[in-house]
């Protein structure tokens, strides 16, 4: 992807450095969001509920950016400002507003209006604070642990949990969570697949303005297709246990996860990309 040099979103706020407690236990429809999307790449829930007990106030300590570290922000930050550039044209285009998210970069964990979580969870969006949160370490294990690498296969994750926040103000997240409370979880996790696999397609339509704009280089396209096919629900429980559980998905197969994006590639607009109507996904 051609970033380098490129304007940088002024919507970043760098927390690394700051210590990661304070914040209210998880609960309602906000948990169940959190919950949700720290499994993105393969988080484990337990690992946030497990830090959200306790409480102070953090400390703040002076960070030592490293050249590398460096470049992933600014890059992070370069792919935030242009979903911002997007969203904000197919939101007007629809007679709407759009609001900006705000990207928290952080080191090994930190406090939402979620909830506490470690970085095992992955980069989460929480829509309590429309914020999307990201621990830099996460781009080389993208690569390492899930065999997707590339610039634009983390350009992907980010753009996905932009998804999220496009959700919400959709008022998409309002209409789903509630759900949760009045069917059982088998059901429900099947709109959680067509929930994520909406963020995909939102993802998708960033990516085709991103090669509208001349900004996608060779390989691009694959390395985001790569990464979602990697975070696949039956890909990740069939590396993680062994065997696969259709009735646990929540995310998507990894056929589907690259379906909708392709198909937000393809498509460059919020419609088509009704999930929740789909007959086939």
């Amino acid at each position: 992807m051609k970033w380098k040099g490129r304007e940088r979103s002024s919507n970043v706020e760098d927390r690394r450095g700051m210590g990661g407690k304070g914040v209210a236990g998880i609960g309602g429809g906000l948990g169940i969001i959190i919950l949700i999307v720290v499994t993105l790449m393969g988080g484990n829930p337990a690992d946030l509920l497990g830090g959200l007990s306790g409480s102070d106030n953090g400390s703040q300590t002076e960070y030592q950016e490293t050249a590398k570290e460096k470049e992933a922000a600014d890059f992070v930050s370069v792919v935030l400002a242009d979903t911002e550039e997007v969203w904000t044209k197919e939101f007007k285009q629809d007679g709407m507003t759009y609001k900006e998210p705000t990207l928290v970069l952080y080191k090994d964990q930190v406090s939402s209006a979620c909830g506490q979580a470690g970085k095992s969870v992955g980069p989460f969006y929480c829509p309590g604070d429309q914020k999307l949160y990201i621990d830099l370490s996460f781009y080389d294990e993208l690569q390492t642990k899930y065999g997707a690498p590339g610039d634009f296969a983390m350009a992907y994750v980010i753009a996905h949990e932009v998804g999220h926040h496009v959700q919400t103000l959709l008022g998409t997240s309002d209409e789903i969570m509630p759900l949760r409370q009045k069917m059982s979880e088998e059901k429900f996790n099947k709109y959680l697949v067509r929930f994520e696999l909406q963020a995909d397609y939102y993802a998708g339509v960033w990516a085709h303005h991103a090669q509208g704009q001349n900004l996608l280089e060779e390989g691009d396209l694959e390395e985001a297709l790569g990464a979602a096919n990697a975070v696949g629900d039956d890909t990740l429980q069939e590396k993680g246990q062994g065997y696969v559980v259709p009735e646990s998905f929540t995310h998507g197969t990894s056929a589907q996860r690259e379906r909708w994006f392709q198909k937000g590639f393809d498509n460059g607009t919020i419609e088509g990309g009704d999930t929740f109507k789909a007959k086939n996904l």
